[in-house]
């Protein structure tokens, strides 16, 4: 078994994140153009469901998979490692076909009692087979990840987004004559079948290690042990990611309606809350493809070192964690907040969604370094404080939503600004109660290094993009925003926010990756 270092683990992961985004981005640009905004709220508002559906089956499942088999793998107790993995994929498979036959034996009712547009039955139901893929694949993935082991996960997501692009437009495209909700359904297969392609990736990878390994006979009560220790971890995290996915599912659901108590028709609160999910939302997450990487490789790291004492390396890897998160996605909201409308102008050819992502931008560091902090309360077996922030950002958000977006002066900016209070409570109550645990501390001092180099490079950006002597909008775009990412990058190395160190290391780590 290959087994990397945090930080390669972390690289990796970035490496396949960033190719997974770029390649994403395929599909966010073009299904747009072929079904609509209105096609892709059809497409979206299936997902809450799927995600409590998911979370249900397996929300802390894999954590619970990489942290006890990062703990038994540090033991050399091999044999554990395996019947860790078939404990949880017992648990895992049983849940998924239940609550899939579930789904499609419900899905009429479903789609016409808990969404307010039932033309997303079809999609609902080319969804289903998701929830048995997707179990599978996420416990795959928490096993290697625990063996400290990421580049089957990162060739798994490559490998299921390249399927994703060509399935997701191929299959829409071809379904467009019968109808938008038809478009939106074939959109959903074609996702299925990138989830077919990342598993059996994921399967192929554990198929060449499975010798590694080998399960030797264990009694029934060796069985429930690790069955109750899965669960032990399992439940408290599941219940801590319910609550986000929960929420997200109810805030689906009250958008739309309270759009329509402030008087807008289906087809348009359809139209917009695609705009959001589909168009903002994507372009808003295309840096955490970094704090994803990292939230992936600190939970196994953590647990490992805390399950020894090592305090050292656990405040180590959380400075890492957050300043790398921190100096990473602060330009990004920068530029989406100085170049929100051409950015969507030219990604979606709509303009006009471009106030919705200069509204989001602001809190978007927030985040960037919500992710990490997340992974380090499930790591550190604190997963009942994740829930209580989790659920008191929840209560807020629901809440304004209903006030704010059923108010016709506000209507879709009122449940932005719903969601932007959600995003900033949970990351600072995150934030409090890692430094209370950990008695963790940032020098301030990098917080405002990050503030000058970010305005300065974000003055520098939209001057250039107003004054360019251009007239062609992709010209003007991509020199503003090269020449604010090097004014950054030049402001990050004259604050020394980057040392020469850090840049040698991931270059000697991409020449290995490379390699």
């Amino acid at each position: 078994m290959v087994r990397q270092s945090f930080i390669k683990g972390t690289i990796i992961l970035l490496a396949a994140g960033i190719i997974n985004r770029i390649l994403g981005f395929v599909p966010r640009i073009v299904l747009p153009r072929i079904i609509g905004a209105e096609g892709i709220g059809l497409y979206q508002m299936g997902y809450p469901l799927l995600i409590v559906i998911l979370t249900l089956i397996n929300g802390g499942i894999p954590l619970a998979v990489a942290k006890l088999v990062a703990e038994a793998d540090a033991e050399g107790n091999h044999s554990k490692i395996r019947l860790i993995l078939k404990v949880a994929l017992y648990i895992t498979v049983s849940l998924s076909i239940c609550f899939a036959i579930l789904c499609v034996g419900y899905a009429d009712w479903i789609t016409k009692h808990l969404f307010t547009d039932d033309r997303v039955y079809y999609t609902f139901l080319a969804m289903s087979p998701i929830i048995l893929i997707g179990g599978i694949s996420s416990v795959y993935r928490g096993y290697f990840q625990g063996l400290h082991n990421m580049l089957p996960t990162a060739l798994s997501q490559i490998a299921e987004t390249a399927i994703r692009i060509v399935t997701v437009l191929t299959f829409s495209y071809m379904m467009l004559p019968y109808g938008v909700e038809y478009a939106a359904a074939g959109a959903m297969a074609g996702v299925v079948v990138g989830e077919i392609i990342g598993l059996l990736v994921l399967l192929t990878q554990f198929r060449s290690d499975r010798r590694r390994h080998l399960l030797s006979n264990k009694d029934n009560s060796e069985k429930l042990t690790q069955f109750r220790r899965l669960l032990a971890v399992s439940i408290p995290v599941t219940a801590s990611r319910l609550v986000g996915s929960a929420s997200y599912f109810l805030e689906s659901i009250l958008i739309i309606q309270s759009l329509a108590i402030a008087g807008v028709v289906t087809a348009v609160a359809t139209a917009q809350y695609g705009a959001l999910q589909g168009m903002v939302i994507p372009i808003l997450l295309l840096p955490t493809a970094l704090t994803y990487s990292l939230s992936v490789s600190l939970i196994p790291s953590l647990s490992e070192a805390a399950s020894k004492n090592d305090m050292e390396t656990v405040h180590k890897r959380m400075h890492q964690s957050l300043k790398l998160s921190l100096v990473t996605g602060a330009p990004f909201a920068v530029f989406m907040f100085v170049l929100a409308e051409p950015l969507c102008m030219l990604v979606y050819n709509n303009a006009e969604v471009g106030a919705m992502l200069r509204m989001m931008a602001p809190v978007a560091i927030f985040i960037y370094i919500q992710a990490p902090l997340q992974a380090a309360l499930q790591a550190l077996d604190k997963p009942g404080k994740a829930l209580r922030n989790t659920f008191i950002g929840a209560s807020i958000k629901l809440t304004l939503i209903s006030l704010l977006a059923s108010n016709p002066s506000f209507g879709i900016l009122g449940a932005i600004f719903a969601i932007n209070m959600n995003i900033a409570i949970v990351t600072i109550l995150h934030w409090v109660s890692v430094t209370r645990i950990l008695k963790l501390t940032m020098p301030s001092i990098d917080f405002f290094k990050v503030a000058i180099a970010i305005g300065i490079s974000g003055v520098i950006c939209q001057s250039l993009y107003s004054y360019t002597l251009t007239d062609y909008p992709i010209a003007r775009l991509s020199v503003a925003l090269l020449c604010g990412l090097i004014s950054y990058f030049i402001c990050c190395l004259g604050l020394k926010l980057i040392d020469r160190e850090d840049l040698l290391r991931v270059l000697w780590l991409g020449k290995k990756i490379v390699k």
